[in-house]
């Protein structure tokens, strides 16, 4: 019989790792075991905001990305909304 310990995936929960931003190369942690604890749950981000990163990005981004794009969205949404009326 061996001596390695069999991992039961139900049993373990996937680790932290690290990753790299897309959007500008900072690594962050992703806690995708803890997603309570993850960064990501500090932005609040609406359905509209969320699809314009998704369309954009296929990976996670750190923090601070998403607060800026976030922000750049509603800042762009909003100027488009503008009436120009002279």
């Amino acid at each position: 019989m061996s001596d390695i310990k069999n991992s039961n995936p139900i049993q373990d929960p996937p680790k932290h790792e690290e990753k790299i931003c897309p959007n500008c190369s900072r690594i962050f942690e992703c806690k995708v075991g803890s997603i309570s604890l993850c960064q990501c749950t500090k932005v609040s981000l609406t359905l509209e905001e969320r699809n314009y990163l998704a369309l954009q990005f296929a990976d996670c981004l750190c923090y601070q990305c998403m607060e800026k794009l976030a922000f750049e969205y509603r800042v762009t949404k909003s100027y488009k909304a503008l009436t120009w009326n002279f």
